[in-house]
């Protein structure tokens, strides 16, 4: 009893192959083993289908990288050694989203050289573009859009954060651009448009009482670099804004296709039924489900019940004990297979037409090439 039978079946390898998919983002809950699903997949793209891949992580943990081989990621792509390409052309890279590098290039590319230095200067960008909620999921849309860009890649796969935070991922663009339109940062920008004096003595009373009071909650000098930081970034807002526009349309064309991935577990599979919902909503492309960690049986003739009885049976005998545990053993894989088949009917049965695909649960952690070739071969 496996949950995918009773869903369409996901052909991992047709999905890879397809000249026409240049984008495969992984999204799931934590502890599922999407950052592992994402490399194997980047792996068999490369070595079985002949495609330039590079797999991008925006986890901050090292798995990625420690699963290809490499000492570190970092926001330039880095060729993943010991591939064996059965095509012409295949290669495997891998980068670690690094929000601020991402953050800094996007301010190098859109204003000047002198512009640009006095942004890099204002402590409020530097808290921004390091901590500010919501910048790494809007600089990971941006590291994507500049991926995508640049036509060097058969195939970009995107390990996002835990799913929640992959909505985030979503999310961002448009949470990026309601903040930078704000009524607050365009009352703070309004004394870079009329001369650059003081943010306190500009325009109206009701301002200026606003101004006051927003100092006493901030203070003067963080307000000052806010409007500053404002006044610096006023000529990028557009282009932020359309970048994201970009981007966003990129997710929803056909060219991407979303892997969900969960784990037989009743949070993982309601994180990915919450976000198969949002999908949906969004008209974004949901090419199929990754079951991981499944346990399955080739004796599936041979019930559990059965085979206790049958190891009851021996015991009474006083015989083939050896034997006795081994029925039991397999009487407990059975019944874990069949909870895991329950439980994965929660997504299956309310998204019956999504194509799906297991992976059996492996004796040890994977921690490299050969370990991501294995999962690859089982997801195919």
């Amino acid at each position: 009893m496996v949950a995918e039978l009773t869903a369409p079946r996901l052909d991992v390898d047709g999905l890879l192959a397809d000249p026409s998919i240049r984008i495969v983002v992984c999204c799931g809950a934590g502890g599922v083993g999407k950052t592992t699903t994402a490399a194997a997949l980047g792996l068999r793209a490369a070595e079985v289908h002949g495609r330039r891949t590079v797999v991008l992580t925006i986890d901050p943990a090292k798995r990625l990288a420690q699963s290809m081989g490499l000492t570190e990621l970092d926001n330039t792509p880095r060729q993943v050694k010991g591939i064996v390409a059965e095509r012409a052309g295949g290669e495997l890279h891998a980068m670690m989203l690094d929000m601020k590098r991402t953050f800094d290039e996007v301010v190098e590319q859109h204003t000047t050289p002198k512009r640009a230095q006095e942004i890099f200067a204002n402590p409020f960008y530097q808290a921004m573009s390091s901590t500010f909620s919501g910048t790494q999921e809007y600089m990971a849309m941006e590291k994507l859009g500049q991926l995508r860009a640049g036509d060097e890649w058969d195939l970009i796969v995107v390990d996002t954060p835990p799913s929640r935070s992959a909505l985030d991922f979503l999310d961002a663009p448009a949470r990026l651009s309601r903040f930078l339109d704000g009524r607050m940062l365009r009352m703070l920008l309004a004394p870079a448009r009329t001369g650059g004096r003081s943010v306190f003595s500009l325009v109206t009373a009701s301002f200026g009482l606003f101004s006051k009071t927003v100092q006493k909650i901030l203070g003067a000098q963080l307000l000052t670099d806010l409007s500053g930081f404002v006044a610096a970034l006023d000529s990028m807002f557009g282009g932020f804004r359309q970048r994201a526009d970009q981007t966003y349309r990129i997710l929803q064309d056909p060219q991407t296709a979303f892997l969900l991935v969960a784990a037989p577990e009743r949070d993982a599979i309601r994180e990915a039924a919450y976000f198969a919902e949002r999908l949906v909503a969004e008209r974004m492309p949901l090419a199929g489900l990754v079951l991981n960690r499944m346990h399955h049986t080739d004796l599936a003739g041979l019930s559990a019940a059965d085979s206790e009885a049958a190891a009851d049976r021996l015991d009474e005998l006083g015989d083939h004990p050896m034997t006795a545990d081994v029925l039991r053993i397999h009487a407990a894989l059975l019944r874990q297979a069949e909870r895991e088949a329950a439980v994965a009917t929660g997504f299956t049965g309310a998204f019956p037409a999504v194509p799906t695909t297991s992976v059996t649960a492996q004796p040890a952690d994977v921690h490299d090439v050969d370990g991501l070739r294995t999962i690859g071969a089982l997801l195919a």
